[in-house]
């Protein structure tokens, strides 16, 4: 395998896009993954559209917060663990300080109604639809493949839990590997240079499955508040599927029914993690620091994220070996268009349904949509632009 030398510079970088990504990136983990399309796709040209929707696939699939684990795995890609971490640092950072400093003075702020946010939804709305249609356009270019991505939809939309994602992805991996295993699909790509070696990977995995043991046994053992808290957050960010809007209520049983948080303060963080850019596992932020101070955020933080680190690190290096096999490439190629189809489903709901409710929202999202597909403004553009158009729609009568 070929060697790759990286500078300092190119770690910089790793961290300083995603940063940016960090701070714009609002509307939730299918909103994240347009945005890091749109940057690490389209504008940085890090990944072709097949291994961006190839490392899609491999994280919709893996436990965990899917958005941040595509992170990790670009900043992987391109800089190793180092950039790994770099990559989940700076996406990661900016709504932790915020929700930390949300946590410490939750009596003071209310944000539950306020209009910017309504504006950020629309955001998401416009970033989603741009990022379909380009993936679409990539994923599904012909019938047999439309015909996936569309029965994803339904089935998404009528039965809505995490094993039907799930499955939907397991029966289109199979379906890929019948239909498409003799097809020479879109040609000899440049290989990418993945400096994980197979032994890393193996220890990563050991490492998740032994902490997912070991952690609750401990609990028991030990009177330590701090290893209890560790061990929640810990299992929370393992056993979760679907990203951060399945993890908020299972931490909700985890805390509240024990005493760690009451009700009000969880509610009241919760609408905090909607209105605040990046990851919303970074919700564990708040609660940590509300149970346990600045401290407590920062532990909460590291646990959550911690199974999602060890997981990508684990899978990676397999991932590029058996991703050049023809059976497995078959089940890609059809797994890729069922990948579409989930973000046309959560496009749909919550994302539309919850944010388009009046002609004048419609409005705002085809304007931010036209100037980000067909003017190629930048996404940060697109998110002040949202924000000042949610400002003023209160005042927008017809």
């Amino acid at each position: 395998m070929q060697k790759v030398s990286r500078t300092f510079r190119d770690y910089a970088l790793i961290f300083w896009i995603a940063l940016r990504l960090g701070v714009t990136s609002f509307g939730g983990p299918i909103a994240h993954l347009g945005y890091f399309h749109d940057e690490y796709v389209r504008r940085r040209k890090w990944l072709s559209e097949k291994h961006y929707a190839d490392l899609v696939a491999l994280c919709q699939f893996l436990p965990g917060p899917a958005s941040s684990q595509v992170g990790i795995g670009v900043g992987i890609i391109r800089g190793g663990v180092l950039g790994g971490f770099l990559a989940f640092l700076g996406f990661t950072v900016p709504s932790v300080i915020v929700l930390i400093l949300f946590a410490l003075a939750v009596h003071s702020f209310d944000i539950y109604d306020a209009s910017f946010i309504h504006g950020l939804k629309i955001v998401a709305v416009a970033v989603v639809a741009h990022a379909i249609m380009g993936m679409g356009a990539k994923l599904t270019p012909d019938l047999t493949r439309k015909a996936i991505a569309i029965l994803a939809v339904i089935a998404m939309l009528f039965w809505q839990s995490t094993w039907t994602q799930v499955g939907i992805i397991l029966i289109a991996a199979v379906i890929g590997i019948f239909l498409f295993n003799k097809q020479e699909n879109e040609g000899k790509e440049a290989q990418l240079h993945l400096t994980l070696s197979k032994k890393i990977g193996a220890i990563s995995l050991s490492l998740f499955f032994s902490l997912l043991i070991v952690l609750p046994i401990l609990s028991n053992i030990s009177n330590s508040s701090w290893l209890t808290m560790f061990d929640s957050f810990y299992r929370s960010g393992a056993l979760v599927f679907g990203g951060g809007h399945v993890v908020l209520p299972l931490l909700e049983q985890e805390f509240v029914p024990t005493g760690f948080i009451t009700a009000e303060e969880f509610l009241a963080g919760y609408g905090a993690a909607q209105a605040v850019p990046g990851p919303l596992f970074t919700f564990a932020a708040y609660l940590g620091t509300v149970i346990a101070g600045v401290p407590g955020g920062v532990l909460a933080t590291v646990a959550i994220f911690l199974p999602a680190f060890l997981l990508i690190v684990g899978t990676l290096p397999f991932w590029h070996a058996l991703r050049e096999k023809s059976s497995v490439k078959g089940a890609f190629v059809a797994v890729n268009a069922a990948v579409v189809g989930i973000l046309i489903a959560a496009f749909y709901q919550p994302i539309w349904t919850s944010t388009i409710v009046e002609v004048k929202d419609f409005a705002l999202a085809l304007i931010l949509f036209s100037l980000l597909a067909f003017w190629k403004l930048p996404s940060w553009v697109i998110v002040i632009l949202g924000i000042i158009g949610g400002i003023l729609l209160p005042y927008i009568n017809f």
